[in-house]
């Protein structure tokens, strides 16, 4: 099945591709949050493994499938040769952490006193969910550059590596769904309120995913550049806000052993299907 989708992927547009990828991460997103119809609470410990299995996602991502495929395609020896991947790379974490100081949020497991970003009346609900959006934004992002040099025709980009990855990062995104829609839940949203809210979290990937492919296929020099932006963007959101999500309990070996085996998923899946 996974070889007729790869099939189907590179017989239409490259951008066409890459919203349908985005879509499939965002349908995973919602499927994670509709388990708020099932149940209303949540064990902690689950949860931080979950967390713990993003970050794994992420970073294995930021190398295998982003970091790495731009530093192979870029010209040059020796230093010049990691130029783009160490200028895109700190771009990129500098954009989310731009984005992080500006704009309201609250992340999953801390206390409203403890919201980041400019002071704003907003409900403890959006700033929940805008910490996920913001989470997301690299993602989508990452999906987008891969098939924007699908669609520029560089040979170091393929379908079946954007596949992975966008199957990587649809996977880790189920959890992220519960992670919003069960917290709101707790605390007395509604059913459908809080489901709403969670899946709305990663509508951002979609976007993200076609501005980035339409980026890459219109100036094809800015690949290796928008692969390390993406890395970067994605590694600063594991530091910044996944690792510390999950250690602020008593399941601090659960959330390792979960980044682990993250880390382990998304590495096969870019090694076996890349």
């Amino acid at each position: 099945m996974l070889n007729n989708i790869i099939q189907y992927l590179e017989s239409i547009d490259p951008i066409l591709a890459a919203l349908y990828a985005s879509l499939f991460t965002w349908f995973l997103t919602a499927m994670g949050a509709s388990l708020v119809f099932l149940f209303k609470g949540m064990n902690r410990m689950l949860l931080d493994g979950m967390l713990g299995f993003t970050g794994g996602v992420m970073v294995a991502a930021s190398f295998w499938s982003l970091l790495a495929p731009g530093i192979e395609m870029s010209g040059g020896e020796g230093f010049v040769k990691v130029i783009p991947a160490v200028t895109g790379f700190a771009m990129g974490a500098l954009f989310i952490f731009s984005l992080d100081r500006i704009l309201p949020h609250l992340h999953i497991n801390f206390k409203e006193s403890e919201k980041e970003g400019i002071k704003s009346p907003w409900h403890r609900t959006t700033l929940l969910v805008l910490a996920i959006t913001l989470h997301n934004i690299p993602e989508g992002l990452a999906v987008g550059v891969l098939f924007g040099g699908v669609a520029a025709g560089l040979p170091e980009a393929s379908i079946s590596g954007a596949v992975a990855l966008a199957l990587g990062i649809g996977i880790q995104n189920f959890p992220e769904g519960l992670a919003v829609s069960m917290p709101l839940r707790r605390q007395g949203v509604g059913k459908f309120k809080s489901f709403w809210y969670g899946q709305l979290s990663a509508a951002v990937e979609p976007v993200a995913a076609v501005v980035g492919a339409l980026a890459v296929s219109f100036f094809t020099p800015l690949l290796p550049y928008a692969l390390a932006f993406a890395a970067g963007a994605m590694m600063f959101v594991v530091v910044e806000e996944v690792v510390p999500e999950t250690q602020r309990d008593n399941h601090t070996d659960i959330a390792t052993l979960g980044f682990i085996g993250g880390f382990i998923v998304m590495m096969t899946l870019d090694v076996g299907l890349g």
